[in-house]
């Protein structure tokens, strides 16, 4: 997933970074940094992890929580 992608998938959702931050479990920082691409300090590329990758889809299909499969 790419900066560009993460952050239309976040203005699809209609979710301010904050809100995005709550669904996702990780910091509105992170949030920022996964949607600019790069580290202020040195420029160093950001690698949007895949766990985060998941959860955006997830979420996207309207999964909210995971329960495990099914028994039976």
């Amino acid at each position: 997933m790419t900066p560009d992608q993460f952050k239309a998938w976040r203005k699809h959702m209609k979710l301010s970074q904050p809100a995005a931050a709550g669904l996702l479990g990780i910091s509105v920082p992170s949030i920022q940094l996964y949607e600019r691409g790069s580290r202020h300090e040195d420029g160093r590329a950001v690698v949007i992890p895949k766990a985060i990758e998941l959860a955006c889809a997830a979420l996207a299909l309207g999964i909210r929580d995971y329960e495990g499969p099914q028994a039976g």
